[in-house]
């Protein structure tokens, strides 16, 4: 995308999501309560540092076979796949399942996650679920709704368009910064200011956590280191 850089998002995946969540507070208040994950999910590998990475978006079916031809269906994957080479990197996959009890069928496993990862994606965020939790792709972390045993009828259904995965709103080529503790969209205007942000918070906390974690705190205390930390900009 126009003037972000890859090192721009590297930079961004020094910090955990809680934090830029915290950061982005501060670059785009309107934000606050809203662009973020707020719904249970299960994380593949929560030791895998946070991922960054523009969306490539997608919706699929499991429960039920579909209904066209092998010839259609084989074409919307290969155009999927398609999808997410030609993109900026790295990407992630934001995968919306459309059944009624979402995750029937895992689209993710052993063979998409090793598919994504060489296509240059970092994981994914979906509602569906996953499996070969062994044997997927090193690396390639996935946020989602359940693990389960069978593919069932799993397929694409639609790719490129609007998708919603545990509350988040999710738009083609949208950045995400994601890791254990959920996923967050990131505002293209507000990359570039977000290590400031994440210095500045660190700063006024700094101040709160050396009193609270001292030897001699008390209610005295915190009121002061409060009031300094606000002072902090």
């Amino acid at each position: 995308m126009s003037g972000i850089l890859t090192s721009d998002l590297d930079i961004l995946t020094q910090w955990d999501t809680p934090t830029i969540c915290n950061a982005l507070e501060v670059v785009v208040p309107e934000r606050r309560a809203t662009g973020f994950t707020s719904e249970n999910f299960t994380c593949l590998d929560p030791k895998l540092p946070p991922m960054v990475g523009y969306a490539r978006t997608a919706t699929i079916r499991a429960t039920t076979p579909p209904d066209e031809s092998t010839d259609a269906l084989k074409s919307r994957r290969a155009g999927y796949y398609e999808y997410v080479a030609n993109a900026p990197h790295k990407t992630i996959a934001v995968i919306q399942d459309l059944d009624a009890t979402p995750g029937f069928g895992a689209f993710w496993g052993e063979v998409n996650t090793a598919i994504h990862r060489g296509l240059g994606c970092a994981g994914s965020v979906t509602n569906g679920s996953m499996r070969d939790l062994d044997d997927c792709a090193p690396e390639f972390q996935l946020l989602a709704g359940k693990v389960g045993p069978s593919h069932a009828h799993v397929h694409i259904v639609d790719f490129g368009s609007p998708v919603t995965i545990f509350g988040m709103r999710v738009l083609h080529d949208d950045i995400i910064h994601a890791d254990r503790h959920g996923a967050v969209v990131i505002p293209a205007s507000a990359v570039k200011q977000l290590p400031a942000a994440v210095e500045l918070l660190q700063r006024r906390e700094a101040v709160i956590l050396q009193a609270a974690r001292g030897p001699d705190f008390d209610i005295d205390k915190l009121k002061k280191a409060t009031a300094d930390a606000t002072d902090i900009h």
